[in-house]
């Protein structure tokens, strides 16, 4: 029960991180004395690259000959509608909207993939996506900001509460142009569980990495070495 809830909030949080990057420019002309999670600054216009096509980006997400043994991918599980309420932070509210319910709020350009460890509970998710630098740094970062603004709230998922805790944490520093990190808590019926989130955006690319702390850590540069290759 509590790896389906955990599972269900992290594609809320998938959710929601799309959603300023489908919006016009609220999330671009977010003032810089604004909290944030982040380091480094935005690319250059005249250096952005043109988007990468979904089927480009899924060439570059890892696969299990990248994780090696004991890993097996997650089929993609059809699109939840889910009513989602986010309780204690209007921050993050506002911001959900439609996309926490599982709505139309995701970027043209994306792939994803889950994958479970050792037979166990632990899991370890991708996420790609590929837009403009404004859309990927303000939509990142104002999500971010909004989630760790909020050291605890509630999420309503089909009737399930989750309790929520969220803690920014130290950036990998030296890895892209901008780099996000926290650390969240779901807690239902007695028993919790932690997730890492990691967001490093390298020009008009943004990867995302989700799961247990410890395969996150593992991973993460390999992901990111991977997405950024250009043969």
């Amino acid at each position: 029960m509590l790896v389906r809830v955990a599972t269900t909030a992290l594609g809320i949080t998938a959710a929601l991180l799309a959603v300023p990057a489908c919006s016009t420019d609220a999330a671009s002309t977010k003032p810089d004395t604004a909290p944030s999670a982040r380091t480094g600054k935005p690319t250059d216009a005249a250096q952005q690259a043109a988007p990468l096509t979904s089927a480009t980006l899924e060439t570059r997400l890892l696969d299990q000959s990248d994780l090696g043994s004991g890993y097996l991918r997650k089929p993609e599980r059809p699109t939840q509608n889910d009513d989602i309420t986010v309780i204690g932070c209007p921050a993050l509210s506002e911001l959900g909207g439609d996309a926490a319910t599982g709505g139309t709020h995701t970027l043209p350009h994306m792939a994803k993939a889950s994958f479970t460890y050792g037979g166990s509970s632990s899991e370890f998710s991708e996420e790609l996506y590929s837009d403009s630098v404004e859309k990927l740094s303000g939509g990142i970062d104002r999500i971010f900001d909004a989630m760790t603004g909020c050291p605890t709230y509630q999420v309503v998922a089909g009737g399930t509460p989750i309790d929520m805790a969220s803690q920014k944490l130290p950036v990998p520093h030296g890895l892209g142009d901008e780099q996000w990190s926290q650390l969240l808590t779901f807690s239902t019926g007695g028993r919790s569980t932690v997730v890492k989130q990691t967001a490093i955006r390298d020009g008009s690319l943004l990867l995302i990495v989700s799961g247990s702390p410890a395969l996150v850590d593992r991973h993460l540069d390999k992901a990111l070495a991977k997405a950024t290759a250009t043969s």
